[in-house]
């Protein structure tokens, strides 16, 4: 199922954390205003956002990140940080809003959270890590920088700003951010001093103190290793001491780790009594998918599993032996992958992991029936599931059962309006189905979430001259047309 296949290429250099975001607003404010003010945190004469501007403020957000990095469109790894993210937010008392979490392919270690609860893990970051608690350590940290209010700053200055400039402004700094040099975001921003701007908004060490704090507590009632964040940043502490201080990894640059830092949360830590604490299969898998799609030949990912398989040196035997069986698959070896995977499904039939890349496997093989049967079982097991129902959609999409694949994945797209692929699906899996406007409906809505507004325009444009028989389609598509060719004038207007 190559659809679902995140990019294997990395991008050079860093991308953003949330001073980014940070320096965006600040950048805004001062092209508008003419002169750099910080308000205060905390301070009450400071504006808020209404819960509506947040979240267009999110997707602007959202748009221009997903045109900008690489971010992955795989289910199974989607749904894992997803699923990660909800239960970190679950056990946080000030989580009053909503939260989306999602994954950039970049070797990087990282993670950015934006408005409207939008937070980003690098993939790297996920390799980097030891243990399932570091890990959420991380997210836990990023989660209590948005429930502690450390975004006010930018959701007053995007206010100010408008939305669209917000993101326009937002695309240029990242392209800065990414290419390692903060110059070119300067630059693209209207020629602010970013520089002296930064020093003005980074972080201070109580935003840093209190989201430790805050973080410790979420992974302590989440039932996830409180110790584990000052473990890990203490460790990635040490790479003070091999990078020189133009390169190193942009979460030490943004959440600078001292001494005094790392004792505090130490102590903090120590507050909760000492157990073992045992990392989700999911998590080892996931890690699996990501190690394989490092080895840029999988004849060698090949050989490495085999090897560390056949001599014991893993730290999970059923995620080494799944790493294997991706590798096997690239490499077209799909009868020794079956084997595999069946010795993999005969420990765990339920695995949603497992079950999909069974159906991958006969998919590759030309046996779509064999791989629609396997995940109807699946779904019998796990109803409902995200990744499941994906791959359940796109194996009717390639077996002439084009409708039936519209029907769900419209469906699916309600439950996860965001997700671009979803809707590039259900356009392939309309237009399969004889549906012309809806089709071309879905592929404007692939374009507007990929940050493409003319494109999506365009798309719109036709779908409307295929759909004057039916007036509900027809009001539909009339207001979203609207809407973006508004957002389209906005931004026309705003760069003039």
């Amino acid at each position: 199922m190559q659809i679902f296949s995140p990019h294997t290429s990395h991008a050079r250099g860093m991308a953003i954390f949330i001073s980014t975001m940070l320096l965006l607003s600040n950048l805004l404010s001062t092209a508008i205003a003419g002169s750099i003010e910080l308000p205060s945190f905390g301070d009450p004469s400071g504006r808020v956002m209404t819960p509506t501007q947040e979240r267009r403020l999110g997707q602007a957000f959202m748009r221009n990140v997903r045109k900008s990095l690489k971010v992955v469109s795989d289910p199974l790894l989607n749904s894992y940080i997803e699923s990660l993210g909800m239960r970190l937010v679950s056990n946080s008392s000030d989580a009053n809003q909503p939260f989306s979490f999602f994954l950039v392919d970049n070797k990087e270690v990282n993670a950015f959270a934006g408005p409207a609860g939008n937070i980003a893990v690098f993939t790297g970051l996920i390799l980097t890590t030891e243990s399932e608690s570091e890990l959420a350590s991380v997210v836990a940290h990023e989660i209590a920088h948005i429930t502690q209010k450390h975004l006010a700053r930018t959701f007053d200055s995007a206010e100010r700003m408008g939305i669209p400039t917000a993101a326009i402004m937002l695309a240029a700094v990242i392209l800065g951010a990414a290419s390692n040099n903060s110059d070119v975001g300067a630059a693209a921003a209207a020629g602010i001093q970013a520089g002296l701007i930064q020093q003005q908004i980074n972080f201070t060490r109580e935003n840093e103190k209190e989201a430790d704090r805050v973080g410790i507590n979420i992974l302590a009632d989440s039932k996830f290793d409180p110790r584990a964040m000052p473990t890990f940043f203490t460790r990635l502490g040490k790479v003070n001491m091999v990078y020189d201080g133009h390169k190193l990894p942009e979460f030490l640059q943004t959440h600078p780790i001292s001494k005094n830092r790392m004792a505090d949360t130490l102590g903090r830590a120590a507050t909760y009594p000492y157990r073992q604490y045992q990392d989700s299969k999911e998590y080892h898998l996931t890690r699996a998918i990501l190690r394989e799609q490092q080895f840029n030949d999988p004849n060698q990912a090949v050989k490495f599993y085999s090897k560390t398989l056949a001599e014991g040196r893993y730290r999970n035997a059923q995620a080494q032996r799944y790493g294997l069986v991706r590798a096997l698959i690239r490499t077209h070896k799909y009868q020794e992958a079956m084997k595999h995977i069946n010795l993999l499904l005969n420990k765990d039939r339920s695995s949603v992991h497992y079950l999909t890349t069974k159906a991958e496997i006969y998919s590759q093989t030309s046996r779509p029936k064999q791989a629609i049967k396997i995940l109807q079982k699946g779904l019998k097991l796990n109803p409902d599931n995200y990744p499941l129902t994906t791959y359940y959609a796109n194996a009717l999409l390639h077996n002439g059962q084009a409708a039936k694949a519209e029907r769900i994945l419209e469906q699916l797209i309600k439950r996860h309006p965001q997700d671009t692929t979803l809707n590039k699906m259900a356009a392939m899996a309309a237009g399969k189905a004889g549906h012309i406007a809806q089709g071309h409906y879905f592929m404007a809505e692939h374009y507007y979430l990929s940050g493409d507004l003319e494109s999506a325009q365009r798309q719109l444009e036709i779908s409307l001259n295929n759909s004057r028989n039916d007036f509900y389609i027809s009001a539909k598509m009339a207001a979203r047309l609207k809407d973006i060719k508004q957002e389209i004038s906005d931004l026309k207007q705003r760069k003039h």
